[in-house]
């Protein structure tokens, strides 16, 4: 397996690096492995934001569709199949 060195990390960074290694319960060594892998996979690195998400839902909708606002009406719990 190759080595990696990396020098003049400043403080504040390795600080990070410790909180976020513990957090995930690794290592530092091994959450800058798994910082490196993400950075460097082919997947894309990032998702659409949520308003690109949601004007292509709703591209093909007729000129005239609207979604009505829902502000002052008591909420009510999704309903999924049956």
């Amino acid at each position: 397996m190759a080595q990696l060195i990396v020098r003049n990390i400043e403080e504040e960074v390795k600080r990070r690096l410790r909180k976020r290694a513990k957090s995930h319960g690794r290592s530092m060594e091994e959450e800058a492995r798994v910082i490196i892998r993400d950075a460097v996979s082919t997947k894309p690195s990032r998702q659409e934001g949520l308003g690109t998400q949601l004007v292509k839902l709703f591209a093909d909708a007729p000129p005239d569709f609207k979604i009505e606002e829902i502000r002052g009406q008591k909420s009510r719990p999704a309903k999924f199949g049956r």
